[in-house]
């Protein structure tokens, strides 16, 4: 299965079922309370029946559009098929692969119903994370204005980046969060990450990205250990930091810091949640998030 489930009223189960034949899907028959039952679980949503019904079955259940599934009416005459939740996040792109049914997409957000690209697009043709997820608006809006411009860094390298500039970054679950001490030595970095990874159980290609405070952006050894794994090391300004809320307390508040390792990862990770809360390591400390 492809994560997708169809959902439709009794009357229109035989187009559900040929729809879930087409994109691999499982079948459920409309009732009160199905949204809520598949809303955690499912990655796509196919609705046969009016939008009216999907809007109330939903609307109580949306908390994050990085987190919800992507929601796609289609039309009981079976003709359209209208992405009603999460366009960038895989309904636009759900909706015209239904067109092959010889449904026809129709398409709201405004960066692809004006034929242009969008950031989450371009990160998914690219097999790409965006990890600065609020700025996709600024810069969908780039896009639509032709102001957007697209850069592509192999490295090894470091980008200082302002708020509108979205960074995208090969796609992984996990972000790390590190701290170290003055002048600590790469060796002393790729202990502390090789020995929290195996901690958690986590593969290195699972990472999609290794975080800290700007403060420590002359550390050559922080910055050549990540370097070697190869992957990529993004710091992050003070406000970014503070807006995070850490579960351990931390000596970062002499630096005006609510902390490095816990916010950091946070800042950059996908459902902001701690899988390991920070960790020292000799010089270096260490938290991860997903």
């Amino acid at each position: 299965m492809t994560g997708t489930i169809v959902i439709a009223l009794a009357r229109f189960l035989p187009d559900a079922r040929r729809i879930a034949a087409f994109l691999d899907a499982e079948v459920a028959e409309y009732h009160n309370g199905i949204f809520a039952e598949v809303f955690p679980r499912a990655r796509r949503i196919v609705a046969l029946m009016s939008m009216g019904i999907v809007v109330r079955g939903i609307a109580p259940l949306l908390s994050d559009k990085w987190i919800d599934p992507a929601v796609v009416v289609v039309t009981p005459d079976f003709a359209y098929a209208i992405p009603l939740l999460g366009g960038h996040h895989g309904a636009n792109a759900l909706a015209k692969e239904l067109s092959a049914l010889g449904l026809v997409p129709v398409i709201s957000t405004a960066t692809e119903a004006t034929g242009h690209d969008s950031v989450e697009g371009i990160a998914e043709r690219t097999g790409c994370d965006i990890v600065n997820r609020d700025s996709t608006r600024v810069t969908n809006a780039g896009i639509l204005d032709a102001n957007t411009k697209v850069y592509s860094v192999p490295g090894p390298g470091i980008i200082l980046a302002g708020p509108d500039i979205s960074i995208l970054v090969h796609r992984g679950m996990y972000a790390v969060g590190v701290g170290c001490r003055k002048g600590v030595t790469k060796d002393e970095v790729t202990r502390a990450i090789n020995g929290a990874l195996a901690e958690a159980g986590i593969e290195k290609g699972e990472v999609m990205i290794y975080a800290t405070t700007a403060k420590k952006c002359n550390e050559s050894g922080l910055i050549d250990a990540v370097a070697a794994i190869p992957a990529n090391l993004i710091f992050l300004d003070d406000d970014t930091i503070n807006a995070q809320v850490p579960q351990t307390p931390s000596k970062a508040k002499r630096l005006g810091l609510v902390g490095v390792a816990e916010p950091c990862a946070l800042a950059v990770s996908k459902h902001r949640e701690l899988i390991m809360k920070k960790k020292i390591f000799s010089k270096v400390t260490i938290a991860i998030a997903r």
